[in-house]
């Protein structure tokens, strides 16, 4: 029995760094040394033209699957809009892929809704973004790499204003 704690207070001690971190100086992803290519469903942007994510290569792309009834997405959102217009430009681009029954026009609403203003707009079918990116739950965002390779995946939301999340999207663009 005293081996079992022993072991457990090593193992809390050396994590405690880690634990005890703000979330806000945390990186969101554990980057891949392998990136690794992407399949992909078609995209409709907000003007109802079809692209893929091949249309993005030459940018770094953080990819944010989400949908309007999900809670954690609809409250990273904003966070995004913010990244979005602190960096966004010709090497990296949030790209927020709804994948909501309500298609691109229940996006459109919410946008209205909570002041998304430097956001574009992007829609899928549900199943075919499940079968691309072989994802679970929402929101789960991709960290895309100019060349269109996955090179980090994050499931669950972020709170993407963080000094730690700027600072590495900030080291992969350059």
């Amino acid at each position: 029995m005293s081996d079992c704690i022993g072991r457990r207070a090593i193992l809390g001690g050396l994590a405690t760094p880690f634990i005890s971190m703000p979330a806000l100086a945390r990186p969101p992803f554990r980057l891949g040394t392998d990136p690794q290519p992407l399949l992909s469903p078609p995209i409709l942007d907000e003007a109802g033209t079809t692209r893929n994510l091949d249309d993005f290569i030459g940018r770094v792309v953080l990819l944010s699957i989400w949908a309007t009834w999900c809670p954690p997405c609809r409250e990273e959102m904003p966070a995004l809009d913010q990244l979005e217009e602190a960096l966004g430009g010709d090497r990296f681009m949030v790209l927020p892929l709804n994948i909501d029954e309500g298609g691109i026009t229940r996006g459109r609403e919410f946008y209205k809704e909570v002041g998304i203003r430097h956001l574009p707009l992007f829609w899928a079918e549900p199943l075919r973004v499940q079968l691309a990116f072989a994802f679970i739950g929402l929101p789960t965002t991709l960290l895309v790499d100019n060349r269109g390779n996955e090179i980090g995946r994050l499931q669950g939301p972020f709170d993407w204003n963080g000094r730690g999340a700027v600072d590495q999207l900030q080291d992969v663009i350059r």
